[in-house]
This record gives structure tokens, sequence and C-alpha cells, in this order.
């Protein structure tokens, strides 16, 4: 395994939360940067939440960082902490990208971002379609933003959770208002695109997110597990004869458009995989 030569010239990218132990990015980034002659370096840093309201800006005082990587539990409060956030961290709720630009905090959200670039990679159009994603906590709202700025038609959205679907709903509609938004149904007939993004369906007789017999085989069908790559809600999926996107597949397709919001040159998402498994 080799690891990054860290220089005075170096940028530094913080990847912020905590705990750390399960943090991915370093091992897809780093072995990137090194491949591709990038001076730059993804640091994991646990910070606690109580101190991450002062933590941030500090970090910013630094000229070597490019921006941070911010995840659990920090994606919600990180929100209220920026001077500019975009139409996805609005609808979302939430921001795992930030940026200093003219001495201002710049927020993005690209979970869902990752989502949609492997849809549309995989040929799956969306402008002018429909949608139902089942899920509406974190993911599920950071996939729903997306979908909306990639130009759908139709969305519906469905949680037990009431508050959180209506939440979602409400702020699809405020900031996308040809969208046409539902709420309160799992029924996936006469979608275009399907997304489970709750932990239902992950493992061998689990109960489903959704009626998959409802679902043609004409739908594309999109997966947020990412512990087991072929769930059984995926399984059921393809072989109704859908096209399916399993859940590592966002983790990567989003890793391209970080680069770019930071400045980095980017790649493609089969070169980070080929990268981080020859490295690690």
């Amino acid at each position: 395994m080799a690891f990054p030569l860290i220089k005075g010239s170096t940028q530094i990218v913080p990847h912020i939360g905590y705990p750390t132990h399960s943090f991915k990015a370093p091992m897809i980034y780093n072995p990137y940067f090194e491949q591709a002659g990038i001076d730059a370096v993804v640091v994991p840093m646990g910070v606690k939440a109580e101190d991450y309201a002062a933590f941030l800006p500090t970090i910013f005082t630094m000229e070597n960082v490019a921006g941070a990587l911010i995840t659990m539990p920090h994606k919600v409060t990180t929100v209220a902490m920026l001077d500019e956030a975009s139409p996805t961290v609005k609808v979302a709720g939430a921001c795992n990208a930030v940026k200093r630009v003219n001495g201002k905090l710049v927020g993005d959200m690209f979970d869902g971002e990752g989502f949609v670039r492997g849809v549309l990679r995989k040929g799956h159009a969306l402008q002018g379609t429909s949608c139902l994603v089942v899920g509406t906590g974190g993911v599920g709202c950071a996939i729903a933003a997306s979908l909306a700025k990639a130009g759908i038609a139709r969305i519906t959205l469905f949680d037990m959770h009431t508050a959180s679907m209506e939440g979602l709903a409400s702020r699809l509609r405020e900031n996308y208002p040809a969208l046409k938004v539902e709420t309160g149904s799992n029924d996936p007939a006469d979608f275009d695109l399907v997304v489970n993004a709750t932990p239902m369906g992950m493992e061998k007789g689990d109960p489903l997110p959704m009626d998959v017999d409802r679902i043609a085989p004409t739908t594309f069908v999109g997966e947020v597990v990412m512990k087991t790559e072929m769930t059984s809600f995926l399984q059921a999926a393809k072989d109704r004869g859908c096209r399916v996107q399993i859940g590592t597949d966002m983790l990567y397709e989003q890793i391209p458009a970080y680069l770019e919001f930071f400045g980095f040159p980017t790649t493609t998402a089969e070169n980070l995989r080929a990268v981080a498994k020859l490295q690690y």
C-alpha cells in the first residue's frame, strides 16, 4: 500500500465527521490523487457534534485547505453555517461539501448527484420522467433533490415518518414549482424510475420496501444500500427484467462531482474503482 507524499505545497481536504474509523473517502481519493499526480490529500478529522460549530470556520482560515468533505453527524447542522447554499442543499436539508469562495463558505450536496450520474451514465434519461423514492431520510432527500435538479416531471415520496416525507415534499415544491410532487404511496407501478432509499430488502428474507411484482420490466430500479452489492430487493427487480443500479455506484459516481466542486481534475467512477482496488 502506497502512501501519498505530503509537502508544503499539498492541498488538504479535511474529511470531517465522527467517528472516523469507517471513513472510505481517503481510500478512494488519495490513490487517485497519487495516480493523477495531484498534490492533494484527504485527511480524516474526528470532530464531535459539540465542537463542530467552532471547528468548521476555523479550518477554513488555513490557506492550503481546498475544501472539506462533511459526513455524519454534521451534514444537517452544516446548512445553517453556510453563506451560500445550492438548491440541492436547500431541498435535501443537508450539506456534504464546503469550500471557501471570496471569504464565504459555499456548500453543496453530492449524495444524490452520485445516484443521478450513475443512472444517466447507464443510459437512462431523466428529463421529463416519473420517479418513486421510498425513504425520505438523509440519502432519500438528497436523491430526490438531485432528481428534481435533473429535470424529472413527477415524483412520489413514501416514508412511514410522515413529517420527514411532507417536509421534503414542501421543499421540493418551493424550489421546483413545475415539479409534480405526491406523497403517501409506495406502489411502484407506472414509474420510469424507482429508488429504495431504506435499509429494507438488504438481506434474504427481509421485508421488501415495495411490491416488486408491481414494478414494470421497463422501470429502472436503484438501491442505496452499500453493505450488500446485490440486495434481495435489487435481485427481485433484476429477475423481473429491470435494469438496476447498486448502492456503491452512488459512492463512486459522486466523487467526480466533488473533484469538480473543489477544482481538481476529474475522472470516472470506473477509474476510481480500479485505482482503489489496486492500492488497497
